[in-house]
């Protein structure tokens, strides 16, 4: 960074940047600015590099903090910049790479300067440094004091939005995403969600505003292209044929140049979402996205002012208007979308724009679910649910979710049952030959609950599970044996556990010889557990009393652990809900004594068939349906915020900031 400097270790020896942070005003229009921004530095892509970057420009900076205020040359930095923006298209167009590769470098300094700033000093103090160019005689003057700071915010707003994603605008574009970042990274040494501050202000009820939702088409629309990586030869800069400088590139120079670009590629969309999400929900103003419905595959969006978000990109269903009326309007075709999402759902940055989608637009949740190949969105949610031991605890959180979403539609229940797989994978506990996608779901759901139970003790994760499981019950088809036995060794496992806790309780209240004042709270525990016993049987009841005649394997696992349910028979709490079951285990059980002794795997199955079909429907009692449905909780910025912004602290390209000062989260979490 700085003229001639291609190592991070030179950074403290460059001439060039020992001026720009030194005490002499540097004008704008003296050709320091060019030599300065004429580099070939590479951008950092590693941890490690990132962390020996900045460590060299933090001296730098805080040098430049205190004489700024003399000599103003930051701000006259930032105008460079804005500067060259200006004419960004034209280069473009003209292939002029050059310029474009200039515009990027003054971009990188600010960037790495504005990193320093951010962890130095307040939003208010920062303002100050955009503003000292004003005493700097011969600087142009055009914007105010304080309008510097937004201009550069929506010159990089602009720049997203305004000139296309090319091979030779790549960097520069993912610059500019990673600048708005770093301008927002206040609130990661916040614990409390901001707010009020001026960075969002600008963003949201500035010059901004307009723009906002062409910012969020311009990112989805990324996000459904994910562009590949450029070939190294678009960012080599061809030298002059005759004199001046040479701004070529050596070779071994554009090969790293290209594993940077590589490496980029892969997480620049995300980054470019992610965006979305702290400046919408931080700010607590106005992207409301609405979704105009008679379009077939097309979404049509539009941002509505004075409305505060719940979620990056809030989408809602309202009744078609002309772009006429709404001048915002834009279309993202729905089918592209979808396929996007299918094709990276095993990022967390995509599992959390799906379950925008799912959560807050009604149309989009429709066409999603009116597709016939739902498994290709699925299965990747359920290998994240499968792995759960390898993904942070949001990512899973919000995999179920989006399954509790999806299990709110009947039709969603009966569909999944319908499409039969082969040989899953990643499936690796039992060879699944073939198998519903239904019966995969209730496998990967059920061992989640008792990894859970095992593991972690999340009361929310297994909550989320057993609604999703209570709400296809009533739908269950034709399940898989192996499904059906993951139903009744879950409630062993709870049996035992509640026999256990009741144990304790006992040995506890023995020990204390009456004296129960100060008897751990096991009645607590107990009531828990009991709580998760009776969605159990709710769920089983509910598939018994709505599909009998199509789970002759549930009905088999059922008679196999019967044992399992005798203690619950006279228990207060099950005993309505246990009549049916005894109903169903007495029936089958004489039927298949009447059978004779002996019998094959294959007549006990034959015999429960004919037995489901022979039950009369009135013998068991009726029970209200089991229907929940997922519901925000009042301020989702509590927890999208931190997660939103851990995600970026670890897997940021480029972007490295130390733990030390972090208050929006802990370095344990996720």
């Amino acid at each position: 960074m700085g003229a001639n400097t291609s190592q991070v270790s030179d950074l403290s020896d460059n001439s060039s940047l020992k001026a720009l942070v030194g005490k002499e005003s540097i004008s704008e229009n003296d050709p320091f600015w060019n030599q300065l921004i004429s580099f070939t530095f590479i951008s950092p892509t590693s941890s490690g590099d990132s962390k020996l970057l900045e460590e060299a420009v933090i001296p730098l900076a805080k040098i430049l903090i205190e004489n700024n205020p003399r000599t103003g040359n930051f701000g006259a930095l930032v105008r460079i910049f804005l500067g060259r923006t200006k004419e960004l298209k034209i280069s473009t167009e003209c292939q002029d790479q050059l310029f474009i590769w200039q515009a990027h470098n003054a971009l990188f300094m600010i960037r790495c300067l504005l990193k320093v700033f951010i962890r130095e000093m307040s939003e208010g103090e920062l303002r100050l440094q955009f503003s000292y160019h004003e005493r700097v005689p011969g600087s142009c003057g055009e914007t105010g004091s304080e309008d510097l700071l937004e201009e550069l915010l929506s010159n990089l707003v602009h720049l997203i939005v305004d000139v296309p994603l090319l091979d030779i605008t790549y960097s520069i574009l993912f610059e500019a995403v990673t600048t708005l970042l770093v301008f927002f990274s206040y609130q990661l040494f916040h614990k409390d969600i901001l707010r009020d501050g001026i960075v969002y202000q600008h963003m949201m009820k500035g010059r901004c505003l307009s723009l906002t939702s062409r910012l969020v088409k311009t990112l989805l629309y990324n996000f459904i292209r994910q562009e590949k990586c450029p070939p190294p030869a678009t960012h080599i800069f061809e030298p002059k044929a005759e004199g001046g400088l040479l701004y070529g590139l050596a070779s071994g120079v554009a090969i790293r140049l290209y594993s940077t670009i590589e490496l980029i590629s892969k997480q620049q969309m995300s980054l470019s979402w992610l965006l979305i999400y702290p400046v919408g929900v931080t700010a607590q103003s106005k992207l409301l996205n609405q979704l105009g419905s008679g379009l077939g595959d097309h979404i049509s969006v539009c941002t509505e002012a004075g409305r505060s978000l719940c979620l990056c990109i809030s989408l809602t269903s309202v009744t078609y208007t002309s772009s006429l009326e709404q001048p915002h309007i834009f279309q993202i075709n729905f089918n592209s979308l979808y396929t996007a999402l299918c094709e990276q759902q095993r990022s967390d940055q995509a599992t959390l724009l799906l379950y925008t989608l799912l959560h807050q637009n009604a149309n989009m949740r429709t066409y999603m679910l009116s597709r016939t190949d739902m498994d290709n969105l699925i299965l990747p949610i359920l290998e994240i649910l499968y792995h759960v031991e390898e993904r942070n605890s949001h990512h899973v959180y919000m995999a179920l979710i989006i399954l509790l979403i999806l299990t709110e539609d009947d039709s969603f229940n009966r569909s999944i049952h319908e499409v039969i797989l082969k040989n899953v994978s990643w499936y690796t506990e039992r060879s699944l030959t073939e198998i519903s996608l239904g019966s995969l779901l209730i496998l990967v759901v059920i061992r989640t609950i008792q990894f859970n139970m095992t593991r972690t003790r999340d009361k929310y994760l297994h909550t989320n599970c057993l609604a999703a499981l209570a709400n296809m019950s009533a739908q269950f088809r034709c399940l898989h044996q192996y499904a059906a036995q993951r139903i009744i060794s879950l409630f062993a496992l709870l049996s035992k556990k509640h026999n256990k806790v009741l144990e304790q309780a006992t040995q506890s209240l023995r020990g204390r010889q009456g004296d129960n004042t100060a008897l751990p709270d096991y009645a607590q525990d107990l009531n828990v557990i009991e709580e998760v016993i009776r969605m159990m049987l709710e769920i089983i009841n509910s598939c018994l009393c709505n599909s009998l005649h199509h789970n002759p394997n549930l009905v088999y696992a059922l008679l196999y652990k019967r044992e399992l349910f005798e203690q619950f028979r006279t228990h207060p709490s099950f005993q309505d809900i246990m009549q049916n079951l005894d109903t169903v285990i007495g029936f089958f059980s004489q039927r298949l004594e009447q059978a004779g002794s002996d019998l094959s795997v294959e007549r006990v199955q034959e015999v429960i068939m004919k037995g489901a079909q022979a039950l009369p429907k009135d013998r068991l009692k009726k029970f209200p349906e089991l229907k929940f449905k997922y519901v925000e909780e009042d301020q989702p910025e509590d927890f999208f915020i931190p997660y939103v912004w851990s995600l970026v602290f670890n897997s940021g390209v480029g972007l490295r900031w130390s733990p030390h000062g972090i208050e929006l989260f802990s370095m344990d979490s996720g």
